[in-house]
């Protein structure tokens, strides 16, 4: 499947550059803007899977526009811009941007930071996967846990006993052992 990509850029010449520069290696441009309004609007509107930002465009400028994009939606963006000054650099640096590119934009340079930039994007969406299936886990550890300790106390019994009761109670009543869990606080509260 293409990669989908949103191009912001205020010069419609260096945009259009660009944008045949990524058609031509296989990816799908679904927007472009002119400023960081539409930029916001079309990122909201089209959920690529990288945005070309520019840091200067008018009325709201590639940084902002980066940021109510990262607060939102959580999208990579790969920053373009003929600015390579240190305070820009400094300023560029939040969590959804995987890039910073200097013009003039070659397809020597481009090509391989949107592919970094994507492979970036995916690696970082993965282990934010991993880490919320992780916080679960232990979420549910904590439920069967609670529940046993429960069980312990009411019924006198060893730790052993009360997780063997849990798991037989899910196995027998076709549930989830955290589902079984539930049900024991509810009785034991």
């Amino acid at each position: 499947m293409k990669k989908r990509i949103l191009i912001a850029e205020d010069e419609s010449i260096i945009r259009m550059d660009i944008k045949l520069m990524l058609e031509d290696h296989g990816y799908e441009v679904v927007a472009e803007a002119g400023d960081g309004d539409k930029a916001i609007e079309l990122a909201f509107f089209h959920k690529p899977d990288l945005i070309l930002m520019d840091i200067k465009m008018p009325k709201i400028n590639g940084l902002q526009a980066s940021k109510v994009i990262a607060n939102q939606l959580d999208l990579p963006i790969l920053i373009i811009t003929a600015y390579s000054q240190k305070e820009f650099v400094e300023k560029a640096q939040q969590d959804n941007i995987v890039g910073y590119l200097v013009k003039p934009i070659s397809e020597a340079n481009l090509m391989p930071a949107v592919e970094i930039a994507l492979h970036q994007s995916e690696k970082a969406m993965r282990l934010k996967k991993e880490i919320h299936d992780a916080k679960l886990e232990v979420a549910k550890r904590k439920v069967i846990e609670r529940a046993k300790g429960l069980l312990m106390q009411a019924e006198e019994i060893t730790e052993p006993e009360a997780f063997k009761r849990l798991r037989d109670s899910s196995m027998s009543m076709q549930m989830t052992m955290e589902s079984v869990a539930k049900e024991i606080i509810l009785k034991y509260k």
